[in-house]
């Protein structure tokens, strides 16, 4: 599941920021120095949209009044631009002093030696992790190394429209202890009642969720299985595939899930922002979107369903992190940038729940939160389901993207029918191997 992307234009990169892209350690009061106050430049860049550029602008500015001596020039670009401009960079050893990360490239970019290890800077305090829970910081360490410290986290809800499951008729099962089973008994209850929009449009209980590959690792991890080793190879195979695509055989026969092709007529939305599903399941922060798209105030976040009666299994997933380039010239300004974004309160209050519910705790205390507002709702749901959150997080193989967008695809082929859940597997494995090599 991926958030939007974001349309950025030229325009509003210029009044916003007046924004420089360069190459580390540039600009002439970089040389070296033993004077920890020596003036020095270094880069900062992220993905995002204007209203995240004001508010690292602002925080920024908060940083240059603390730290004089370091001067940041920063950079954004939509998603997809962003990996290829860091790609471009990293083949040349040029990537930024610092730049928001994703787990998804996390391993690439390890292997290649190119992400500098902040252990160093943990260690010594430089960068302060005492307000993080620690299943949370080992989802930016792989073979040893720090490479990767979240900014802030989500993990999985279920979203619920009371209003169209009101309209089904349908009982939503016990928000605790319900399973898989139990929840596909409530979509077949919905979406059979048959009850219609005022456009004619039929009311359902929910999309197909095995067509989401993070699902499927959650699953997994319910089951006991490890998704991903530490060499970066599967700790699933086949037939757990196929186990957990037949989930949802007996809804997709009896096409009571929501229709693929209605589904993608109306991207970048879908069937539960235009209320026409009753539920969905997706990151908690997902939230103010979901709010914002249905138009639907009352949108309540539930506990997701499990194997086993009240076993979530839950993990913290980095919305996003922070890293720095193994060639930064200055790793000390580097990690002060890295320790004030991630752990100044002020910096909490400037981003609210916008990135996911701040990581470090007291830039979570930090957030502004007026009663039944969006952020409140994200913050309380994560604080009810802590004691669920067992599990670490599962740091994706070498080539995630490639494997997930092909799930998604092969996913939309078996709801239209023209493959069997042999055939995903066998398809999406034969992508995998060449994907992770």
């Amino acid at each position: 599941m991926k958030r939007s992307l974001w349309k950025i234009t030229a325009v509003a990169a210029v009044a916003a920021l007046s924004l420089t892209a360069c190459a580390s350690g540039s600009g002439d009061d970089d040389a070296p120095s033993t004077d920890p106050t020596a003036p020095v430049t270094i880069n900062f860049t992220w993905w995002g949209n204007d209203d995240r550029a004001a508010r690292y602008q602002e925080a920024l500015d908060l940083f240059k009044e603390q730290y004089p001596y370091i001067t940041v020039q920063t950079s954004f670009a939509a998603f997809p631009d962003y990996w290829t401009q860091r790609s471009t960079e990293a083949a040349g050893r040029k990537l930024p002093d610092v730049m928001q990360f994703d787990l998804s490239y996390l391993r690439e970019f390890n292997q290649n030696g190119q992400l500098l290890d902040l252990a160093k800077y943990v260690d010594d305090g430089s960068i302060d992790l005492s307000g993080y829970d620690e299943t949370l910081t080992e989802s930016g360490v792989l073979d040893g190394k720090t490479i990767g410290i979240p900014t802030s986290t989500n993990t999985f809800a279920m979203f619920q429209n009371p209003a169209v499951i009101s309209a089904t008729g349908a009982e939503f099962p016990d928000d605790a202890d319900y399973t898989w089973e139990d929840y596909n008994d409530f979509i077949a209850q919905a979406s059979s009642a048959g009850v219609k929009t005022a456009d004619g449009y039929q009311l359902y209980g929910a999309v197909d969720y095995t067509g989401t590959f993070w699902f499927f690792i959650q699953w997994l991890l319910q089951k006991g299985v490890t998704p991903f080793e530490d060499d970066g190879t599967f700790g699933f195979d086949e037939d757990d595939v196929v186990e957990f695509l037949d989930l949802t055989a007996d809804l997709r026969a009896d096409k009571a899930v929501y229709p693929i092709d209605r589904g993608t007529s109306l991207l970048p939305k879908g069937g539960f922002t235009v209320n026409e599903s009753a539920t969905e399941m997706s990151w908690d922060n997902f939230l103010a979107a979901y709010v914002a798209d249905s138009g639907t105030q009352d949108i309540a976040l539930a506990q997701i369903p499990s194997v086993e009666p009240g076993e979530k299994h839950l993990f913290f997933k980095p919305s996003m992190l922070l890293s720095a380039g193994a060639n930064t010239e200055h790793p000390e300004a580097a990690a002060t940038l890295i320790n004030f974004l991630l752990t100044d309160p002020e910096v909490g209050r400037i981003f609210g729940t916008s990135k996911g519910v701040p990581a470090d705790e007291e830039q979570r205390a930090a957030v502004e939160t007026e009663e039944g507002s969006v952020d409140a709702r994200v913050i309380a749901y994560e604080e009810a389901v802590t004691e669920q959150v067992t599990e670490s997080t599962p740091i994706p193989v070498k080539g995630f993207g490639t494997i997930e967008a092909k799930w998604k695809t092969l996913g939309e082929e078996l709801a239209y029918g023209t493959i069997t859940p042999e055939d995903f597997a066998s398809q999406w494995f034969s992508e995998a191997e060449i994907a992770t090599s």
